[in-house]
Protein backbone atom coordinates (compact mmCIF):
# COMPACT_ATOMS: atom_id res chain seq x y z
CA UNK A 1 0.00 0.00 0.00
CA UNK A 2 1.19 3.50 -0.87
CA UNK A 3 -0.69 6.72 -0.07
CA UNK A 4 0.39 10.17 -1.22
CA UNK A 5 -1.06 13.55 -0.27
CA UNK A 6 -0.26 17.17 -1.05
CA UNK A 7 -0.94 19.16 2.09
CA UNK A 8 -0.45 22.68 3.43
CA UNK A 9 2.60 21.22 5.17
CA UNK A 10 4.12 19.73 2.02
CA UNK A 11 3.91 16.35 0.34
CA UNK A 12 3.32 13.36 2.61
CA UNK A 13 3.89 9.68 1.84
CA UNK A 14 2.58 6.71 3.79
CA UNK A 15 3.39 3.11 2.86
CA UNK A 16 2.89 -0.31 4.43
CA UNK A 17 3.82 -3.92 3.73
CA UNK A 18 1.88 -6.66 5.54
CA UNK A 19 2.87 -10.29 4.98
CA UNK A 20 0.01 -12.63 5.90
CA UNK A 21 0.36 -16.08 7.41
CA UNK A 22 -2.04 -18.97 7.83
CA UNK A 23 -2.36 -20.32 4.31
CA UNK A 24 -3.23 -18.40 1.17
CA UNK A 25 -6.79 -17.29 1.93
CA UNK A 26 -6.29 -16.73 5.67
CA UNK A 27 -2.99 -14.91 5.13
CA UNK A 28 -4.68 -12.59 2.64
CA UNK A 29 -7.51 -11.93 5.10
CA UNK A 30 -5.05 -11.03 7.86
CA UNK A 31 -2.89 -8.73 5.76
CA UNK A 32 -5.88 -7.09 4.03
CA UNK A 33 -7.51 -6.36 7.40
CA UNK A 34 -4.45 -4.49 8.62
CA UNK A 35 -3.95 -2.67 5.32
CA UNK A 36 -7.55 -1.45 5.46
CA UNK A 37 -7.01 -0.13 8.98
CA UNK A 38 -3.81 1.66 7.92
CA UNK A 39 -5.61 3.17 4.90
CA UNK A 40 -8.53 4.33 7.05
CA UNK A 41 -6.09 5.85 9.55
CA UNK A 42 -4.30 7.86 6.86
CA UNK A 43 -7.53 9.20 5.39
CA UNK A 44 -9.45 9.90 8.61
CA UNK A 45 -7.07 10.35 11.54
CA UNK A 46 -3.78 11.51 10.08
CA UNK A 47 -5.02 14.92 8.77
CA UNK A 48 -5.79 16.02 12.35
CA UNK A 49 -2.44 14.72 13.57
CA UNK A 50 -0.66 16.64 10.81
CA UNK A 51 -2.64 19.82 11.57
CA UNK A 52 -1.75 19.64 15.27
CA UNK A 53 1.91 18.93 14.51
CA UNK A 54 3.34 15.42 14.51
CA UNK A 55 4.52 14.29 17.93
CA UNK A 56 6.52 11.05 17.71
CA UNK A 57 5.18 9.87 21.07
CA UNK A 58 1.56 10.57 20.13
CA UNK A 59 2.02 8.93 16.72
CA UNK A 60 3.56 5.86 18.36
CA UNK A 61 0.59 5.48 20.72
CA UNK A 62 -1.86 6.10 17.87
CA UNK A 63 -0.25 3.41 15.70
CA UNK A 64 -0.01 1.00 18.61
CA UNK A 65 -3.76 1.30 19.20
CA UNK A 66 -4.33 0.50 15.54
CA UNK A 67 -2.12 -2.60 15.81
CA UNK A 68 -3.89 -3.69 19.01
CA UNK A 69 -7.28 -3.31 17.32
CA UNK A 70 -6.15 -5.43 14.37
CA UNK A 71 -4.70 -8.04 16.75
CA UNK A 72 -8.03 -8.23 18.62
CA UNK A 73 -10.10 -8.50 15.43
CA UNK A 74 -7.93 -11.21 13.91
CA UNK A 75 -7.63 -13.06 17.21
CA UNK A 76 -11.42 -13.08 17.61
CA UNK A 77 -11.86 -14.35 14.05
CA UNK A 78 -9.34 -17.12 14.74
CA UNK A 79 -11.18 -18.24 17.89
CA UNK A 80 -14.62 -18.17 16.29
CA UNK A 81 -13.55 -20.07 13.17
CA UNK A 82 -10.99 -22.45 14.71
CA UNK A 83 -8.19 -21.23 12.43
CA UNK A 84 -4.78 -19.64 12.91
CA UNK A 85 -3.87 -16.53 10.98
CA UNK A 86 -1.69 -13.47 11.38
CA UNK A 87 0.34 -10.87 9.58
CA UNK A 88 3.52 -8.88 9.88
CA UNK A 89 3.38 -5.09 9.71
CA UNK A 90 5.95 -2.60 8.46
CA UNK A 91 4.63 0.94 7.93
CA UNK A 92 6.50 4.10 7.02
CA UNK A 93 5.35 7.72 7.14
CA UNK A 94 7.48 10.42 5.49
CA UNK A 95 6.42 13.97 6.34
CA UNK A 96 8.60 17.03 6.00
CA UNK A 97 12.17 16.10 6.82
CA UNK A 98 11.21 13.21 9.15
CA UNK A 99 10.34 9.54 8.79
CA UNK A 100 8.37 7.40 11.25
CA UNK A 101 8.18 3.59 11.26
CA UNK A 102 6.19 0.94 13.11
CA UNK A 103 7.13 -2.73 12.80
CA UNK A 104 5.81 -6.10 13.97
CA UNK A 105 7.37 -9.35 12.72
CA UNK A 106 10.03 -9.72 10.05
CA UNK A 107 9.05 -7.47 7.18
CA UNK A 108 11.67 -4.74 6.94
CA UNK A 109 12.28 -1.08 6.17
CA UNK A 110 15.65 -0.11 4.68
CA UNK A 111 17.17 3.26 3.90
CA UNK A 112 19.32 3.15 0.77
CA UNK A 113 21.88 5.93 0.20
CA UNK A 114 25.46 5.08 -0.74
CA UNK A 115 25.01 2.11 1.59
CA UNK A 116 22.24 -0.06 3.02
CA UNK A 117 20.87 0.80 6.45
CA UNK A 118 18.24 -1.47 7.98
CA UNK A 119 15.90 0.70 10.04
CA UNK A 120 13.84 -2.10 11.60
CA UNK A 121 14.77 -5.08 13.73
CA UNK A 122 13.31 -8.52 13.03
CA UNK A 123 11.17 -9.96 15.80
CA UNK A 124 12.27 -13.53 15.16
CA UNK A 125 13.91 -16.43 16.97
CA UNK A 126 17.15 -16.06 14.98
CA UNK A 127 17.38 -12.31 15.68
CA UNK A 128 17.01 -13.06 19.38
CA UNK A 129 19.80 -15.61 19.07
CA UNK A 130 21.98 -13.00 17.32
CA UNK A 131 21.30 -10.54 20.14
CA UNK A 132 22.28 -13.19 22.69
CA UNK A 133 25.51 -13.91 20.83
CA UNK A 134 24.50 -17.46 19.91
CA UNK A 135 24.38 -16.86 16.14
CA UNK A 136 26.20 -14.65 13.67
CA UNK A 137 24.13 -12.77 11.05
CA UNK A 138 25.64 -15.06 8.41
CA UNK A 139 24.60 -18.19 10.32
CA UNK A 140 21.13 -16.77 10.86
CA UNK A 141 20.53 -16.47 7.10
CA UNK A 142 20.78 -20.26 6.77
CA UNK A 143 19.24 -21.23 10.10
CA UNK A 144 16.09 -23.40 9.68
CA UNK A 145 14.35 -21.27 12.34
CA UNK A 146 14.71 -18.03 10.39
CA UNK A 147 10.97 -17.87 9.61
CA UNK A 148 9.83 -18.38 13.20
CA UNK A 149 8.34 -15.13 14.51
CA UNK A 150 8.30 -14.08 18.14
CA UNK A 151 5.15 -12.06 17.48
CA UNK A 152 2.77 -11.16 14.68
CA UNK A 153 -0.53 -9.32 14.45
CA UNK A 154 -3.43 -11.72 15.00
CA UNK A 155 -1.57 -14.71 16.45
CA UNK A 156 0.11 -13.20 19.51
CA UNK A 157 -1.54 -12.64 22.88
CA UNK A 158 0.77 -9.70 23.54
CA UNK A 159 2.06 -7.31 20.86
CA UNK A 160 5.02 -5.01 21.40
CA UNK A 161 5.52 -3.01 18.19
CA UNK A 162 8.87 -1.46 17.34
CA UNK A 163 8.71 2.30 16.67
CA UNK A 164 11.56 4.33 15.22
CA UNK A 165 11.91 7.78 13.68
CA UNK A 166 14.63 9.97 12.25
CA UNK A 167 15.57 12.65 9.75
CA UNK A 168 15.16 12.08 6.03
CA UNK A 169 18.26 12.53 3.93
CA UNK A 170 17.39 14.15 0.57
CA UNK A 171 17.82 11.80 -2.39
CA UNK A 172 17.70 8.64 -0.31
CA UNK A 173 15.45 5.65 -1.03
CA UNK A 174 13.27 3.79 1.43
CA UNK A 175 12.55 0.12 0.75
CA UNK A 176 9.74 -1.73 2.55
CA UNK A 177 9.68 -5.46 1.90
CA UNK A 178 8.45 -8.83 3.10
CA UNK A 179 11.01 -11.42 4.18
CA UNK A 180 10.56 -13.27 0.89
CA UNK A 181 11.79 -10.21 -0.99
CA UNK A 182 15.27 -10.36 0.56
CA UNK A 183 15.97 -13.94 1.72
CA UNK A 184 18.01 -14.86 -1.36
CA UNK A 185 19.02 -11.31 -2.33
CA UNK A 186 22.14 -9.72 -0.86
CA UNK A 187 22.22 -6.18 0.50
CA UNK A 188 24.77 -5.38 -2.20
CA UNK A 189 22.28 -6.44 -4.87
CA UNK A 190 19.56 -4.35 -3.24
CA UNK A 191 21.79 -1.28 -3.35
CA UNK A 192 22.97 -1.95 -6.92
CA UNK A 193 19.43 -2.21 -8.29
CA UNK A 194 17.31 -0.11 -5.92
CA UNK A 195 19.70 2.51 -4.56
CA UNK A 196 19.61 6.20 -5.61
CA UNK A 197 22.39 5.68 -8.14
CA UNK A 198 20.58 2.84 -9.92
CA UNK A 199 16.94 3.91 -9.95
CA UNK A 200 16.57 7.65 -10.53
CA UNK A 201 13.19 7.79 -12.26
CA UNK A 202 9.82 6.27 -11.44
CA UNK A 203 10.13 3.97 -14.46
CA UNK A 204 13.59 2.75 -13.38
CA UNK A 205 12.36 2.18 -9.84
CA UNK A 206 9.46 0.07 -11.05
CA UNK A 207 11.57 -1.87 -13.55
CA UNK A 208 14.26 -2.62 -10.98
CA UNK A 209 11.72 -3.72 -8.39
CA UNK A 210 10.31 -6.14 -10.96
CA UNK A 211 13.85 -7.34 -11.68
CA UNK A 212 14.40 -8.19 -8.01
CA UNK A 213 11.05 -10.01 -7.87
CA UNK A 214 11.96 -12.09 -10.92
CA UNK A 215 15.43 -12.76 -9.52
CA UNK A 216 13.78 -14.08 -6.36
CA UNK A 217 11.63 -16.42 -8.43
CA UNK A 218 14.65 -17.57 -10.44
CA UNK A 219 16.43 -18.40 -7.19
CA UNK A 220 13.35 -20.36 -6.09
CA UNK A 221 12.19 -18.18 -3.24
CA UNK A 222 8.97 -19.71 -1.89
CA UNK A 223 7.78 -17.03 0.56
CA UNK A 224 5.59 -14.05 -0.33
CA UNK A 225 7.53 -11.44 -2.32
CA UNK A 226 6.42 -7.85 -1.74
CA UNK A 227 8.38 -4.62 -2.05
CA UNK A 228 7.73 -0.86 -2.04
CA UNK A 229 10.37 1.68 -3.09
CA UNK A 230 10.12 5.38 -2.19
CA UNK A 231 12.42 8.19 -3.31
CA UNK A 232 12.86 11.39 -1.29
CA UNK A 233 13.85 14.78 -2.63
Amino acid sequence: MIKMADTDYGEVCFAAVCDGMGGLSKGELASATLIRLFSKWFEQEFPEILYRGISPEYLRRNWEQLIYEANYRLGSYSSQNQVMLGTTAAALLVSGNMYYIINVGDSRVYELTDRVCRLTKDQTVVQREIDLGNLTPEEAEKDPRRNILLQCVGASAVIDPEFVFGEVRPGSHFLLCSDGFRHVISERELLQKLGPGAACTEQEMEENLRYIVELNKYRREEDNISGVLIRTF
